[in-house]
């Protein structure tokens, strides 16, 4: 789907991006993690057909990006960090406008319209003007823009920049809701979101490619799942509630991380996918569970190494 070469970007003698290379297959959702400054816009904008490469190859669905730039428009959707809207529009004539602008006729954008508006919310605020906009929906009619003529990629700019909790849990809702249906190159400054959303990752450091993979890739640990547990007595069971998580097929070790008068926290060496298992063997060991999630702060703790090996 995506092939990049050698791409490499300078201004002036100074470069933005320097020999990236990597590959993203048709249907993944990929997560772009940097610091700020480390070349993940000028990447994007450049896969965006908005800027050109100093060097190197980018073919999108085997298209180059140099030779074929109206091509590729045509199949991807970009959502920069600042939506490209037009304050003075109705929000209905914007996003046709847009579906037009990628090759859509007027009859074929008024027929996906309805779909789109609801997919992202919209459809309230379809004769609305955009200059009247909350921030959130201006973010909303972004996605829209980025999807009104279906597009096999596509590639969004820090989508909840600016949002507030209850918004940003809306946007990962309806970023997860496109999955199946686009390839995603999503990045953005949340590490939660990319962890929650994304099946692999991209870290780029200094304009450079550190590291490719899953977070169990990057980490080099085994996947991890966290369990909080309660009573049924005055003290959690920890030693039964142990002895139960190890007996389950597929962990490979578990092992208390830390306990309260009212609850401990368990961690165990299993995949997501052994995640209902556990529970069912608490459940059945009289063991009250109150959340079974990732450690909350594993991907955290892989980005700043590896960025902070990088500066070293």
């Amino acid at each position: 789907m995506i092939e990049v070469d050698g791409l490499t970007k300078y201004y002036g003698e100074q470069a933005a991006i320097r020999d990236l290379s990597f590959r993203i297959d048709k249907g993944e959702v990929i997560g772009f993690l940097g610091l700020n400054g480390a070349g993940k816009s000028t990447t994007l904008r450049i896969l965006g057909c908005v800027l050109l490469p100093t060097a190197g190859k980018v073919k999108i669905d085997g298209f180059d990006v140099q030779r074929d730039p109206h091509e590729i428009r045509k199949r991807i959707g970009f959502l920069p960090d600042t939506p490209p809207l037009y304050n003075e529009m109705t929000v209905e004539r914007y996003l046709m406008f847009v579906g037009e602008l990628r090759g859509m006729t007027a009859a074929e954008a008024k027929k996906r319209l309805p779909e789109v508006a609801e997919k992202t919310g919209v459809d309230a605020v379809l004769q609305s003007e955009v200059s009247t906009l909350s921030h959130g929906f201006r973010q909303r009619v972004g996605l829209a823009q980025a999807i009104i003529h279906n597009p096999k990629l596509l590639i969004l700019d820090e989508p909840t920049s600016g949002l507030d909790p209850m918004q940003i849990v809306e946007m990962r809702e309806l970023i997860r809701s496109l999955r199946g249906e686009h390839t995603i190159l999503l990045s953005s400054h949340n590490l939660p979101e990319i962890s929650q959303t994304c099946d692999r990752l991209l870290i780029v450091h200094q304009g450079e490619l550190i590291k490719t993979g899953t977070e169990t890739e990057l980490s080099g640990q085994k996947q991890r799942v966290e369990i909080e547990i309660a009573g049924p007595g005055e003290f959690p069971p920890v030693d039964k509630a142990l002895q139960a998580l190890k007996a389950v097929e597929g962990v490979q070790n578990a092992e208390m991380s830390s306990m309260a008068s009212d609850k401990a926290i368990l961690v165990v060496d299993a995949a997501d996918t052994v995640r209902p298992a556990l529970v069912r063997a608490l459940v059945a060991a009289n063991i009250d569970v109150l959340r079974v999630d990732r450690p909350v702060n594993q991907l955290e703790k892989i980005f700043l190494e590896l960025t902070s090996k990088g500066s070293a």
